[in-house]
């Protein structure tokens, strides 16, 4: 896996991406010599021809991101890989077909768009079956032994046969392992599989390691050149998570990460500054229409004020859009649940759009939080949860976001559970925070928003 933005990235899907990019390029080069042969140099060169190929390759990996074709993770079956790899050509005819209508002057012309798309939804479904007989090959897949045979050994052996483009296969682990479970059956054990399968990589997540960790036979296969590595960070690169119940203090006190550098803080803050007034500005529109529709649609105030807890523990007031009814919270501050009866007919719409969450960049602005970060939280629910799930608090030592790496990889959370698995994925943010990865993380929100995923 490659690190970029640092995030770990598949290097299967990182070929798979570059792959695509060349094949658009290629199909409407290939468009352009076909329909102006001698012509062609003067139409890339001195018309904007390769700018205007750039733009469409940009527009289909941007259609192919949306369809989710790079996330293996949401396509059921090969029929709907393909089936979604034809409407991204399809979608693209409709956005060329717009533009040539307005600004036929941005397009080929002749008929090169036309017959680049032709090519290239050929090219696309062949490349896609070659990439598919190209990752099997024996050459380019890793094999795997994982030491151990606990809950998080099953859940490492899971996550990488679940992720199948890391091209990592599992030849075996010592959950496989009959009779008892000692130092030196598992030495046995290890030894045995790494002669016979020629495995290239040992991953360790045994519970106890005092007694059971063949730690000599480990040193011997390191220093024949098989990797041995920790399961922490496997876990880590393949859930974008840090899972508390394996988390100690020293391994945050001297691990990597959890640095913030006074150059990353400053243009953090001029980024999320920035975001904040252009976004202010380009809703001004908006604003007074939605500030209509709520005073029509149910009695109560237009903005709603809340306590949340931000960066140090200091509380401070987060605004948004009213989306539920005046009297929602008579008995009590609660988590909003699927269906909620207390939200509004258009407090429902609000939330799936996020146009609710508006006025939180005036607390951008301010410096209460920024544009992104984990999500602050109430106080209230801040108290319990952290009697309840542990190093809950390390969510505070930065500002709060108005979205985050949580809000993109996780949904709408309303339980003890969900807080406990949306706190893996703050940790995550907060130990690899880079200026890539916040520009990464809007990008995301963007299509989780378009796609309404997550609200409620």
């Amino acid at each position: 896996m490659i690190r970029l933005f640092n995030v770990y990235y598949p290097v299967r899907t990182l070929v798979l991406l570059i792959g695509e990019a060349l094949i658009v390029c290629t199909s409407f080069l290939l468009a352009t010599f076909f329909v102006w042969r001698q012509d062609m140099y003067l139409i890339l060169n001195y018309e904007g021809g390769y700018f205007k190929i750039f733009v469409v390759t940009l527009l289909v990996l941007l259609c192919s991101h949306w369809f989710d074709l790079y996330d293996t993770a949401r396509l059921n079956s090969r029929g709907e890989l393909y089936f979604r790899l034809l409407m991204v050509p399809g979608l693209l005819a409709f956005v060329l077909a717009g533009v040539s209508y307005i600004r036929p002057d941005f397009l080929l012309g002749n008929g090169s768009s036309a017959i680049g798309l032709v090519i290239l939804t050929v090219a696309l479904i062949g490349w896609r079956i070659g990439f598919t007989w190209l990752i099997q090959l024996p050459i380019l897949i890793e094999r795997v032994y994982v030491l151990g045979t606990g809950e998080r050994a099953q859940r490492l052996v899971q996550g990488l046969r679940q992720n199948p483009e890391i091209g990592v296969e599992i030849v075996s682990w010592t959950g496989k392992l009959e009779g008892a479970v000692t130092r030196e059956s598992v030495a046995v054990h290890l030894l045995e599989i790494v002669k016979r399968q020629k495995v290239h990589r040992v991953i360790v997540a045994m519970p106890d390691r005092r007694n059971t960790i063949p730690m000599q036979e480990l040193l011997d296969l390191r220093m024949q050149g098989v990797k041995i590595e920790e399961a922490a960070t496997w876990l880590e690169r393949i859930s974008g998570k840090i899972e508390v119940e394996n988390l100690y203090p020293s391994w945050m006190v001297f691990g990597d990460g959890f640095r913030r550098s006074a150059t990353f803080r400053v243009v953090r803050r001029v980024l999320s500054v920035v975001i904040a007034l252009v976004g202010l500005v380009l809703s001004l529109p908006l604003l007074p229409l939605i500030m209509l529709i709520i005073r029509l649609d149910s009695p109560g105030p237009i903005l709603y004020r809340q306590r949340r807890v931000g960066k140090g523990g200091r509380t401070f007031d987060v605004i948004k859009f009213r989306t539920m009814r005046q009297d929602a919270e008579k008995s009590g501050p609660q988590w909003a649940g699927a269906n909620d009866p207390r939200v509004t007919r258009i407090g429902r719409f609000l939330r799936s759009s996020r146009l609710d969450e508006i006025p939180q960049l005036w607390c951008v602005l301010k410096g209460d939080m920024a544009f992104v970060g984990p999500r602050p939280e109430r106080p209230e629910f801040v108290e319990w949860l952290s009697r309840e799930i542990p190093y809950y608090g390390v969510r505070h030592m930065v500002r709060p976001g108005l979205t985050g790496w949580a809000q993109v990889k996780y949904k709408y959370g309303s339980t003890v559970e969900d807080a406990r698995e949306k706190l893996q994925y703050d940790l995550f943010y907060i130990k690899n925070a880079s200026i890539g990865l916040d520009l990464l993380i809007m990008f995301q929100t963007v299509k989780t928003v378009l796609l309404k995923r997550g609200a409620q």
